[in-house]
């Protein structure tokens, strides 16, 4: 602990001025924020793919081969964009859904909603919709940057947990900007990095990498924290991006590419900690993922009174940091650790950060280490049983703070560290 103390201490001695955290929430994008070499006004145009089709092997890396039927789509797409006077710019394969996305450009002489309108009644699309824009907002300092003790290590025990189980051989898909997977506290972490943000090299960003480090940075290598499973695996896909204001955003398309490569590349977890409106392409891949047994973790947005998505999705896990609101609408919030927890960031740094982001983090954690123990879980069936302490006595289901002692030894059927808690109550919750 000691050396802990005097790498933490000399980090933040140095980068105490620029401590900052990342919330999620969404707000409308300036043409310059969103994807590299995008239009101002996009929509999704989703064509059919008929099976078989996606036959992925060894080299397969997301994309679909040049053949006739993928040819014939790639020119049925050309005519729709000529027809409706858009501008076709990208296209992707989501075969976990039967459609290939085309993403066009709406001139600015038009309307986007009116073209979106036009399309829909178009009998060679399956679906067309808006591209939206999702957003991590910059969050002020922590307010003592010098508190170097992780809370989680405290609340939930880790320790003596990480006696049973660390997330080993468990795959936690982190959907966010950029990891440093060569941070000390996360090298041999990382499994795979992906870049789904087209014209913008994968970089190390900040929230994505401050995110990775509370799931699963390193154990026992004497520097740094160490993350809440860290024998489980990351899937590194890069969705969203850093601004030069420092704002982190990504869009529709961006995030599902990166979910559909989690689903077709074996995530057990989805770490989504990030906010938005609600979108049908990603709400489509949620559902793709829940059926086959995925756990999806989102971040609660503490400005929209319905939480956001995909927080506010049916079978999404949605977590906050307990800082008040968000809860509106929802039918459950779990409440994890998320207020001055140190983590990596990148340029081999720590730092301080605050929010939902973070505190979502936690659960994915969690979660890898309840499916270590416990692999045979099934999300639709509702296996998993999360235990929480009532936190709001006017709506005691509403929200809950983890008990992750109690939860584990609901899993195992043994007492893994303390046992003593009271008002606990145990839910269901489909993972």
């Amino acid at each position: 602990m000691s050396r802990f103390w005097a790498c933490l201490m000399l980090v933040l001695g140095i980068a105490t001025s620029i401590c900052q955290a990342a919330d999620a929430l969404v707000v409308p994008a300036a043409p310059a924020a969103q994807e590299a070499g995008a239009a101002p006004s996009q929509i999704l145009v989703m064509l059919h793919l008929p099976a078989p089709h996606f036959r992925p092997d060894a080299n397969y890396g997301g994309r679909y081969a040049d053949d006739s039927g993928r040819s014939a789509r790639h020119r049925i797409a050309q005519e729709l964009a000529q027809a409706y006077g858009l501008t076709l710019l990208n296209d992707w394969p989501m075969a976990v859904l039967g459609v290939d996305c085309y993403v066009m450009g709406v001139p600015a002489s038009a309307s986007p909603a009116h073209v979106v309108e036009s399309l829909s009644r178009d009998a060679r699309v399956e679906w067309v919709q808006a591209m939206e824009i999702f957003q991590a907002r910059q969050q002020n300092k922590s307010p003592d940057p010098l508190f170097p003790v992780q809370p989680v290590a405290r609340e939930w025990h880790l320790a003596e947990i990480h006696q049973t189980a660390t997330g080993r051989n468990i795959k936690v898909a982190v959907v966010d900007s950029g990891i440093e997977d060569r941070h000390p506290d996360l090298q041999g972490q990382v499994a795979l990095k992906e870049n789904f943000v087209d014209g913008n090299p994968y970089v190390a960003e900040t929230h994505g990498t401050a995110v990775a480090g509370i799931i699963a940075a390193r154990e026992g290598n004497g520097i740094g924290i160490v993350g809440v499973a860290p024998g489980a695996k990351l899937l590194a896909l890069r969705a969203c991006w850093e601004s030069p204001d420092k704002t982190t955003q990504c869009n529709s398309f961006t995030l599902g590419k990166a979910i559909n490569f989690a689903i077709t590349h074996g995530a057990n977890v989805i770490n989504l900690s990030l906010s938005g409106p609600p979108d049908r392409l990603l709400q489509r891949l949620l559902d793709a993922a829940l059926s086959r047994g995925i756990a999806v973790i989102a971040a609660v947005d503490p400005h929209s009174p319905g939480g956001g998505f995909p927080a506010s999705y049916p079978g999404v896990m949605a977590v906050s940091d307990g800082g008040g609101g968000g809860k509106g609408g929802l039918a459950k919030v779990f409440i994890a650790p998320g207020r001055d927890i140190p983590t990596t960031v990148p340029g081999s740094q720590w730092r301080f950060v605050s929010g939902s982001s973070y505190a979502a983090a936690h659960v994915s954690g969690m979660m890898a280490l309840l499916l270590e123990l416990r692999p045979v879980r099934n999300a639709p069936r509702g296996q998993g049983e999360v235990v929480v302490h009532a936190i709001d006595v006017i709506a005691p289901l509403a929200a809950g703070a983890i008990d992750i002692c109690a939860t584990m030894t609901q899993t195992t059927g043994k007492c893994l560290c303390s046992c003593t808690s009271t008002h606990a109550s145990k839910e269901n919750h489909s993972l």
